[in-house]
């Protein structure tokens, strides 16, 4: 057994004694972090790798003392930062990683997003949804379970219909040039965005390729309420929660804001591209 699996199941072992310690029972502690039952079972039997998150919030379910809350926040960040933290994190497989996000995400009431890249998640339609996992797969050699990953994407999507939340998504206009999927996947999107930047607690903008950036877009990122940033690279996921770095993000975020489009202009340019998209089918 690895060192790595063997601080797994310590920290897996850890987690499950602070549950029984607080008398609840795995599926008692998944309503209250609004997790799947599953997610707790796959925590605490070590076949899912615990997330800083994962554990900030498992010990504020169960009261666990601040000093227990350092400690396992210490060993999950020790776990993730190891050399093949993202492997590892991937051979839990690509649909343990959307159940994870859904988890987030039903705790967050403001959510913003920056992408200069690729469409975000939660407004792609399944076949780009599919296409993007399949290269994920090939890229980290996860396990084949894109029809499950695909499913739990598109039922992370139904949060869009709470009126309660409010989502604020900017991308460049590149990312809707950016080529993941053939060109009629790529038709689709694009109707999917146009139909969901009409949704009320929606706001949809695109800098277009003819506005100057306001800053250097390095990368994408997400911010949860008030709380959270979360940055992707290739090989980990970042977490901030230190208060000066989500003011940072936050700033950064509106700057790329006031230089999109939103609305019917914003809904221009997406029909700009799509134009370009059936062009290029005809010939």
């Amino acid at each position: 057994m690895s060192s790595f699996q063997q601080a797994r199941i310590d920290l897996g072992s850890q987690l499950r004694q602070l549950r029984e310690s607080a008398h609840l029972s795995g599926k008692e502690l998944a309503e209250r972090l609004r997790w799947q039952p599953s997610k707790v079972s796959r925590l605490e039997n070590a076949r899912q790798t615990a997330s800083e998150d994962d554990v900030v919030v498992w010990a504020q379910a169960v009261s666990a003392s601040p000093e227990t809350t350092d400690e396992l926040i210490t060993q999950a960040i020790a776990l993730l930062e190891r050399h093949d933290g993202w492997k590892q994190r991937h051979r839990s497989g690509l649909a343990a990683i959307q159940e994870d996000l859904r988890d987030l995400e039903a705790r967050t009431k403001l959510f913003r997003a920056f992408e200069p890249g690729i469409l975000v998640g939660l407004l792609q339609t399944a076949e780009y949804a599919r296409h993007v996992f399949s290269k994920v797969k090939r890229l980290y050699s996860a396990p084949d379970q894109i029809d499950a990953a695909v499913r739990v994407r598109m039922q992370r999507q139904e949060i869009l219909y709470d009126r309660s939340r409010t989502f604020r998504f900017v991308v460049l206009e590149a990312a809707l040039h950016t080529r993941l999927a053939p060109a009629d996947v790529m038709r689709g999107q694009l109707d999917r965005l146009l139909a969901v930047s009409t949704l009320p607690n929606v706001e949809f903008g695109v800098v277009p390729f003819t506005r100057e950036l306001p800053a250097n877009p390095v990368h994408g990122f997400w911010i949860f309420n008030e709380a959270l940033v979360t940055v992707g690279t290739l090989t980990k996921d970042l977490l901030f929660r230190d208060p000066d770095d989500v003011a940072f993000y936050t700033n950064a975020f509106e700057d790329f804001a006031e230089a999109a489009q939103f609305d019917e202009p914003g809904r221009d340019i997406i029909i700009k591209v799509l134009d370009q998209y059936r062009k290029h089918s005809s010939h």
